[in-house]
């Protein structure tokens, strides 16, 4: 990892920072050091990543401006729906969100939510102007880094599904996930997709 100057870092930040450069050494401990990483950061999460279907070809058809105005359109019908299922908005780039959740029902539900948010928004609208939603969801643990990133299995497996994998209107959930909030009151049907990065993949149908 390149060196970076501290300042401005959160305290997370800097204490990964200096245990990764410790981990970098000669003659290093790297599972002492990797133990302490997840102490220090390891935690159980539900991870959500959005992206919005059809985006770059419409920002190649209809200018920079009306890719501005899908983004701020879609947070502003989006991001009530996250704060009001408790969930933490990490980060966004370009048309994709990072969010976490503490509990697995709470980020399905977020999900649907945002899904019909859309979906009323949309009625009436031309195709150009509609906000075309894709979810990913995992669940495991994870390192979180303060409340700028996380990483792990499960957040790699939920950016696939949510950016790469899922169509329009579509939540697609890692296995983890779906154990995790259970079968009960819920319908989950197998999706193609599985890799050694997702694993088995499902689509859940509200």
């Amino acid at each position: 990892m390149p060196y970076r100057g501290r300042i401005g870092l959160s305290a997370s930040e800097e204490r990964l920072e200096r245990l990764i450069e410790e981990r970098m050494a000669p003659g290093a401990d790297r599972a002492k050091i990797d133990q302490r990483i997840w102490d220090l950061f390891g935690e159980d999460w539900a991870v959500m990543f959005t992206d919005l279907s059809g985006f770059s070809r419409n920002v190649a058809e209809f200018g920079i401006i009306h890719f501005l105005q899908t983004i701020f359109e879609a947070e502003r019908i989006l991001v009530p729906v996250l704060e009001g299922n408790d969930g933490i908005l990490l980060k966004t780039e370009g048309d994709s969100m990072l969010v976490i959740f503490r509990k697995p029902a709470k980020a399905l539900q977020a999900a649907v939510g945002m899904q019909d948010a859309c979906a009323a928004y949309n009625r009436g609208r031309p195709d150009e102007e509609k906000v075309l939603l894709c979810v990913g969801l995992g669940y495991g643990t994870m390192l979180r880094i303060g409340d700028s990133d996380v990483f792990g299995r499960e957040v790699n497996a939920a950016s696939k599904l949510g950016e790469d994998t899922a169509k329009a209107g579509e939540i697609l959930v890692t296995d983890a996930f779906r154990l995790a909030v259970g079968d009960e009151g819920h319908a989950f049907s197998a999706h193609a997709e599985s890799s050694p990065v997702i694993g088995p993949a499902w689509r859940y149908h509200p």
